[in-house]
Protein backbone atom coordinates (compact mmCIF):
# COMPACT_ATOMS: atom_id res chain seq x y z
CA UNK A 1 0.00 0.00 0.00
CA UNK A 2 3.07 2.17 0.90
CA UNK A 3 4.59 1.74 -3.03
CA UNK A 4 1.45 2.48 -4.28
CA UNK A 5 0.86 5.51 -2.57
CA UNK A 6 4.02 6.75 -3.60
CA UNK A 7 3.58 5.64 -6.48
CA UNK A 8 0.63 7.57 -7.28
CA UNK A 9 2.47 10.90 -5.58
CA UNK A 10 5.37 10.38 -8.69
CA UNK A 11 3.15 10.24 -11.46
CA UNK A 12 1.12 13.29 -10.12
CA UNK A 13 4.52 15.53 -9.80
CA UNK A 14 4.93 15.46 -6.07
CA UNK A 15 8.31 14.85 -4.82
CA UNK A 16 8.42 12.52 -2.22
CA UNK A 17 11.13 12.56 1.00
CA UNK A 18 11.18 9.23 3.02
CA UNK A 19 13.15 9.63 6.13
CA UNK A 20 14.68 6.57 7.31
CA UNK A 21 17.82 5.39 9.96
CA UNK A 22 19.76 5.22 6.29
CA UNK A 23 19.41 8.42 4.85
CA UNK A 24 21.77 10.84 5.16
CA UNK A 25 21.85 14.24 7.03
CA UNK A 26 23.63 17.33 5.73
CA UNK A 27 25.42 18.77 9.17
CA UNK A 28 25.20 22.37 10.34
CA UNK A 29 28.75 22.83 9.38
CA UNK A 30 31.41 21.31 6.71
CA UNK A 31 34.06 19.91 8.28
CA UNK A 32 37.76 22.08 7.48
CA UNK A 33 40.04 20.30 5.83
CA UNK A 34 41.79 22.74 3.26
CA UNK A 35 44.62 24.90 4.97
CA UNK A 36 46.54 27.67 2.85
CA UNK A 37 49.77 28.98 4.03
CA UNK A 38 51.03 32.06 3.62
CA UNK A 39 55.21 33.08 3.86
CA UNK A 40 56.74 36.64 4.77
CA UNK A 41 59.46 38.32 3.98
CA UNK A 42 63.09 37.34 2.69
CA UNK A 43 61.68 33.36 2.59
CA UNK A 44 59.52 31.89 0.14
CA UNK A 45 56.90 29.07 0.58
CA UNK A 46 59.63 26.12 0.82
CA UNK A 47 59.76 26.65 4.36
CA UNK A 48 56.61 25.39 5.36
CA UNK A 49 57.57 22.05 3.71
CA UNK A 50 57.92 20.06 7.55
CA UNK A 51 53.99 22.38 8.32
CA UNK A 52 52.71 20.96 4.99
CA UNK A 53 54.34 17.36 5.37
CA UNK A 54 52.53 16.99 9.50
CA UNK A 55 49.15 18.22 7.80
CA UNK A 56 48.85 16.08 4.76
CA UNK A 57 49.57 12.95 6.93
CA UNK A 58 46.57 14.32 9.40
CA UNK A 59 44.58 14.31 5.91
CA UNK A 60 44.66 18.47 5.14
CA UNK A 61 44.77 19.66 1.78
CA UNK A 62 47.52 22.01 2.02
CA UNK A 63 48.38 24.74 -0.78
CA UNK A 64 51.22 27.02 -0.37
CA UNK A 65 51.02 30.37 -1.77
CA UNK A 66 54.45 32.13 -3.31
CA UNK A 67 53.97 35.73 -2.60
CA UNK A 68 55.96 38.31 -5.25
CA UNK A 69 56.72 40.61 -2.13
CA UNK A 70 56.32 43.60 -3.90
CA UNK A 71 53.07 45.09 -2.84
CA UNK A 72 50.59 44.26 -0.32
CA UNK A 73 47.84 43.82 -3.27
CA UNK A 74 50.33 41.96 -5.25
CA UNK A 75 50.88 39.55 -2.10
CA UNK A 76 46.59 39.46 -1.58
CA UNK A 77 46.21 38.62 -5.15
CA UNK A 78 48.60 35.87 -4.94
CA UNK A 79 46.44 34.46 -1.46
CA UNK A 80 43.35 35.13 -3.48
CA UNK A 81 44.04 32.76 -6.42
CA UNK A 82 45.35 29.82 -3.68
CA UNK A 83 41.88 30.63 -2.34
CA UNK A 84 40.27 30.23 -5.48
CA UNK A 85 41.43 26.96 -5.64
CA UNK A 86 39.78 25.44 -2.69
CA UNK A 87 36.67 23.45 -2.56
CA UNK A 88 35.10 24.04 1.38
CA UNK A 89 36.33 26.15 3.90
CA UNK A 90 39.78 27.23 4.87
CA UNK A 91 42.12 27.82 7.58
CA UNK A 92 44.07 30.37 6.35
CA UNK A 93 47.46 31.08 7.92
CA UNK A 94 50.58 33.27 8.21
CA UNK A 95 54.05 34.06 8.97
CA UNK A 96 55.68 37.41 9.53
CA UNK A 97 54.80 39.77 7.01
CA UNK A 98 52.31 37.18 5.75
CA UNK A 99 50.13 38.03 8.62
CA UNK A 100 49.13 40.91 7.37
CA UNK A 101 48.45 39.39 4.01
CA UNK A 102 46.44 37.21 5.92
CA UNK A 103 44.37 39.89 7.81
CA UNK A 104 43.81 41.63 4.30
CA UNK A 105 42.81 38.30 1.89
CA UNK A 106 40.94 36.53 5.13
CA UNK A 107 37.64 38.16 4.51
CA UNK A 108 36.79 35.67 1.77
CA UNK A 109 33.88 34.12 2.53
CA UNK A 110 35.84 29.99 2.15
CA UNK A 111 38.44 31.21 5.17
CA UNK A 112 36.69 29.91 8.72
CA UNK A 113 39.97 30.54 10.70
CA UNK A 114 43.03 32.24 10.90
CA UNK A 115 46.58 31.23 12.45
CA UNK A 116 48.84 34.38 12.66
CA UNK A 117 52.67 32.81 13.23
CA UNK A 118 55.16 35.57 15.09
CA UNK A 119 52.80 37.41 12.49
CA UNK A 120 51.40 40.56 12.13
CA UNK A 121 48.08 41.81 12.19
CA UNK A 122 47.15 45.21 11.33
CA UNK A 123 43.57 46.70 11.57
CA UNK A 124 41.71 47.94 8.67
CA UNK A 125 43.03 51.63 8.79
CA UNK A 126 46.38 51.06 9.81
CA UNK A 127 49.89 50.38 7.91
CA UNK A 128 51.96 47.11 9.06
CA UNK A 129 54.32 49.85 10.45
CA UNK A 130 52.36 51.15 12.48
CA UNK A 131 52.60 47.97 14.81
CA UNK A 132 56.00 48.55 15.71
CA UNK A 133 55.43 51.93 17.37
CA UNK A 134 55.93 51.76 21.16
CA UNK A 135 57.91 48.97 21.22
CA UNK A 136 61.55 48.08 21.74
CA UNK A 137 63.87 48.20 18.67
CA UNK A 138 65.02 44.73 17.76
CA UNK A 139 68.66 45.68 16.92
CA UNK A 140 69.74 42.49 16.08
CA UNK A 141 67.47 42.44 13.14
CA UNK A 142 68.98 44.76 10.48
CA UNK A 143 67.74 45.18 7.29
CA UNK A 144 69.27 46.88 3.80
CA UNK A 145 67.85 48.52 1.22
CA UNK A 146 68.85 48.49 -2.38
CA UNK A 147 68.58 51.76 -4.10
CA UNK A 148 64.56 50.34 -5.71
CA UNK A 149 64.02 50.57 -1.95
CA UNK A 150 63.76 46.71 -1.79
CA UNK A 151 64.98 45.04 1.79
CA UNK A 152 67.13 42.14 2.83
CA UNK A 153 68.29 41.00 6.08
CA UNK A 154 71.79 41.97 6.78
CA UNK A 155 73.87 39.05 5.85
CA UNK A 156 76.00 38.96 9.11
CA UNK A 157 73.35 39.12 11.53
CA UNK A 158 71.05 36.21 9.51
CA UNK A 159 71.45 33.29 11.85
CA UNK A 160 70.80 35.78 15.06
CA UNK A 161 68.24 37.55 13.44
CA UNK A 162 66.17 35.17 11.95
CA UNK A 163 66.96 31.30 12.12
CA UNK A 164 69.47 30.73 15.39
CA UNK A 165 68.24 27.36 15.76
CA UNK A 166 68.64 26.55 12.07
CA UNK A 167 71.36 24.26 10.91
CA UNK A 168 74.37 26.02 9.50
CA UNK A 169 74.31 24.66 6.54
CA UNK A 170 70.13 25.65 6.30
CA UNK A 171 71.02 29.31 7.45
CA UNK A 172 73.63 29.66 4.52
CA UNK A 173 71.08 28.52 2.06
CA UNK A 174 68.08 30.48 3.24
CA UNK A 175 71.03 33.63 3.78
CA UNK A 176 71.91 33.67 0.31
CA UNK A 177 68.50 32.84 -1.26
CA UNK A 178 66.88 35.50 0.77
CA UNK A 179 63.57 36.72 -1.18
CA UNK A 180 63.66 40.60 -0.84
CA UNK A 181 60.72 42.81 0.11
CA UNK A 182 59.25 45.82 -0.86
CA UNK A 183 59.79 48.37 1.90
CA UNK A 184 56.87 50.29 0.82
CA UNK A 185 54.61 47.79 1.74
CA UNK A 186 54.92 48.90 5.25
CA UNK A 187 53.35 52.12 4.81
CA UNK A 188 50.39 50.81 2.88
CA UNK A 189 47.14 50.80 4.59
CA UNK A 190 44.83 48.04 5.17
CA UNK A 191 41.31 48.11 3.75
CA UNK A 192 40.15 45.51 5.88
CA UNK A 193 40.93 42.86 8.81
CA UNK A 194 39.78 39.83 8.92
CA UNK A 195 40.71 38.63 12.52
CA UNK A 196 37.40 41.18 13.11
CA UNK A 197 34.76 38.56 12.24
CA UNK A 198 37.23 35.54 11.68
CA UNK A 199 38.37 33.61 15.10
CA UNK A 200 41.73 33.65 15.26
CA UNK A 201 44.75 31.76 16.89
CA UNK A 202 48.65 33.19 17.16
CA UNK A 203 51.60 30.74 17.43
CA UNK A 204 54.42 32.88 19.23
CA UNK A 205 57.81 32.07 19.24
CA UNK A 206 59.62 33.32 22.48
CA UNK A 207 63.41 33.65 20.91
CA UNK A 208 61.93 35.79 18.58
CA UNK A 209 64.30 38.32 17.35
CA UNK A 210 62.66 39.96 14.92
CA UNK A 211 59.36 41.73 17.08
CA UNK A 212 59.87 42.67 20.42
CA UNK A 213 58.10 40.00 22.33
CA UNK A 214 55.84 42.60 24.22
CA UNK A 215 54.65 43.45 20.29
CA UNK A 216 53.85 40.02 19.76
CA UNK A 217 51.91 39.71 22.93
CA UNK A 218 49.79 42.81 22.00
CA UNK A 219 49.06 41.89 18.69
CA UNK A 220 47.48 38.68 19.85
CA UNK A 221 45.86 39.96 22.69
CA UNK A 222 44.35 42.58 20.31
CA UNK A 223 42.97 40.32 17.78
CA UNK A 224 41.64 37.71 20.45
CA UNK A 225 43.49 34.72 18.99
CA UNK A 226 44.08 31.68 21.41
CA UNK A 227 48.42 31.64 21.85
CA UNK A 228 50.45 28.90 21.89
CA UNK A 229 54.01 30.01 23.24
CA UNK A 230 56.90 27.63 21.66
CA UNK A 231 60.74 28.41 22.42
CA UNK A 232 62.02 28.80 18.58
CA UNK A 233 63.95 31.95 16.55
CA UNK A 234 61.68 33.30 13.86
CA UNK A 235 61.92 31.04 11.58
CA UNK A 236 59.62 29.12 13.39
CA UNK A 237 57.72 27.52 10.17
CA UNK A 238 60.43 25.33 10.00
CA UNK A 239 61.62 24.31 13.44
CA UNK A 240 58.38 24.28 15.21
CA UNK A 241 56.14 22.11 12.39
CA UNK A 242 54.37 19.70 14.87
CA UNK A 243 53.61 22.88 17.14
CA UNK A 244 52.35 24.88 13.86
CA UNK A 245 50.37 22.02 12.42
CA UNK A 246 48.90 20.96 15.69
CA UNK A 247 47.11 24.60 15.77
CA UNK A 248 45.93 24.21 12.73
CA UNK A 249 44.28 21.42 13.28
CA UNK A 250 42.83 22.95 16.26
CA UNK A 251 41.67 26.01 14.49
CA UNK A 252 40.11 23.29 12.08
CA UNK A 253 38.37 21.59 14.71
CA UNK A 254 36.94 24.14 16.27
CA UNK A 255 35.40 26.14 13.28
CA UNK A 256 34.07 22.45 12.12
CA UNK A 257 32.03 22.31 15.50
Amino acid sequence: MKFALIGALAATGVLVVINSANAQTIPDTQAVKNVVLVHGAFADGSGWRSVYDNLTERGYKVTIVQNPLTSLADDVAATNRALEKQTGPVILGGHSWGGTVITEAGIDPKVAGLVYVSALSPDAGETTGEQYEGFAPQTEFVIETTKDGFGYVKPENFKIAFANDVSDADIAFMRDSQIPINMSVFGTKLTNAAWRTKPSWAVIATEDKAFDQKMLIHMAERIGAKVTKVSASHALFMTQPKAIADTIDEAAKAVSK
